[in-house]
């Protein structure tokens, strides 16, 4: 995804939704200039659902059996967020089980300044900087070499990537991290030089990373990664001024992961969206991410902004109604919570992996499938 790409308007976004072609990605996606969807950014914005992505996909012609890569990928995201769901705060510790060896809950200096040694992954770490975004494959790199070869605990370099991507997600960056770590997952993921080259096209060699992966979970730390740091992240949030408020007409809050222009939008009503020091406190994000969220909102007609936390709004006692969409960082909004637009909003609980979540999802859009048939039959008949 280059930094041009990443635009917040609404009729580009839509443009982007509608040239996916889930063939091609899931073809080249492992690679860093796969054909990769650049909606990331818009669904965990909540811009763009999973299912409208999805909704999008079949009606532009294609299958099932050719979407469904794409399809399996949107659906760790919706994994990620019922993990969320069923575990609450529970989420931030290790889910699983700790592994033995961690010996820092630190991040290498190394992988702050972009000088781990490994040139692809130095190269994403800038573009992280730049552009707020980093290939998947890439992350993953990124968080081995922090916890599996650093050897050090997934928290506070999980914290440092969520605080630059344009496209954070606290479910997915904080699974996805455990998942890698070994505490979300069977074993801890390892990449070695090889691997590397092979997906972003790099040709380096005789690196710390360029042996056999038998070699890489009893390895010493390299001196490349031995420098420890602890960074303190903070969000500068804009002045509070309260919105106005016209008690006659319902209100809608919006939030940093609800910037939905379409949710609701046959209805007259006040539409603010919080951003309250609480949450950024605890899940700080980095000036150009907090832009990149007010430049999506004012996708929304009449928004208004307010800093401060949803208690402080005390005249939405008198209104008529508050909506807000469910979310389990925004459990203590007042009033009605939408359900969130799911693929398969009837798969939702505990599983004991994301392939046993993934199972019952394909029977949903199997069935769905062959509805659809039947209707197609009923209607040609």
């Amino acid at each position: 995804m280059k930094n041009n790409t990443i635009t917040t308007n609404y009729e580009k976004i839509i443009a982007t939704l509608n040239s996916i072609n889930p063939i091609a990605y899931a073809r080249t996606r492992n690679y860093v200039d796969g054909a990769v969807t650049n909606l990331s950014p818009y669904i965990s914005r909540g811009v763009l659902s999973t299912r409208q992505v999805m909704e999008s996909i079949l009606q532009n012609g294609y299958c099932i059996d050719e979407a469904e890569k794409l399809i399996q990928e949107l659906a760790w995201r919706e994994y990620f967020q019922r993990v969320w769901q069923f575990l609450e705060d529970g989420m931030f510790e290790d889910i699983r089980l700790r592994y033995n060896g961690i010996q820092h809950t630190k991040i290498p200096q190394a992988i702050l300044e972009a000088n781990t040694g490994i040139d692809a992954i130095d190269k994403a770490i800038h573009q992280l900087y730049q552009t707020g975004y980093m290939h998947n494959h890439v992350r993953m790199y990124t968080a081995s070499l922090a916890c599996n070869i650093a050897k050090g605990h997934w928290q506070v370099p999980a914290n440092w990537m969520y605080y630059h991507l344009l496209d954070g997600d606290l479910a997915s960056n904080t699974c996805s991290w455990q998942w890698v770590a070994g505490t979300f997952s069977s074993k801890k993921y390892y990449c070695n030089q090889e691997n590397i080259n092979k997906y972003t096209g790099s040709t380096q060699s005789n690196t710390y990373l360029d042996v056999d992966y038998s070699l890489l979970a009893d390895g010493k730390i390299p001196a490349q990664l031995q420098t420890l740091t602890k960074p303190v992240f903070n969000t500068i949030l804009p002045q509070k001024k309260f919105p106005v408020i016209d008690t006659a007409l319902p209100v809608l809050l919006y939030n940093s992961y609800n910037l939905d222009p379409l949710w609701r939008s046959n209805i007259s009503a006040n539409r603010i969206l919080v951003l309250e020091p609480s949450h950024f406190k605890q899940f700080p994000v980095s000036e150009k991410v907090l832009a990149f969220i007010l430049a999506l909102a004012h996708n929304i007609e009449g928004i208004q902004i307010f800093t401060g936390e949803v208690s402080e709004l005390t005249a939405l006692q008198q209104v008529p109604v508050v909506y807000s969409k469910e979310h389990p960082a925004f459990k203590h909004y007042p009033g009605i919570n939408d359900e969130r637009e799911w693929m398969f909003p009837e798969v939702r609980g505990d599983h004991n992996s994301f392939f046993s979540f993934w199972k019952k999802c394909k029977r949903q859009f199997q069935k769905k499938e062959h509805s659809s048939l039947h209707i197609t039959f009923t209607l040609a008949s």
